[in-house]
């Protein structure tokens, strides 16, 4: 009488299921595996259930310092938004630039006509400005 069973293995995938959320460190720790010698990006991908497109996309990410800059706290924007937040900034620095050099102007407007005697003091200035 023979007591060996064979059994086979059935995986069965369901449409239905949801998403695997993969950690920052899971995703950093897989992009490296895919730089190992004898390693690919395909071989990593088969091994782990993971779509190679999507180990591809995370090596991007790595590349530009995504992961890194995500993991460390930091938060990533768009290019675009910081394209623009430095275009507001360097029209802020020029409007700042002209109203500090009024100033200056307007400083030196009130100290000539304080000298001339022309106004007592300015009243916009404490008692000893001048």
């Amino acid at each position: 009488m023979n007591t060996t069973r064979h059994t086979d293995s059935v995986e069965v995938i369901l449409k239905d299921q949801r998403r695997r959320r993969w950690s920052l460190a899971e995703k950093a720790q897989l992009v490296r595996r895919t730089y190992e010698p004898g390693m690919s990006v395909s071989l990593v991908a088969r091994q782990e259930g993971v779509a190679a497109s999507l180990l591809f996309q995370w090596r991007k990410l790595e590349r530009q310092g995504a992961l890194t800059a995500v993991s460390a706290g930091e938060a990533v924007v768009p290019a675009s938004e910081l394209a623009a937040a430095r275009a507001e900034i360097a029209k802020l620095q020029r409007v700042l630039g002209k109203k500090t050099l009024e100033n200056e102007i307007l400083k030196e407007a009130v100290e000539h006509a304080a000298a001339k005697k022309w106004i007592a003091r300015s009243p916009l200035l404490p008692e000893g400005d001048l």
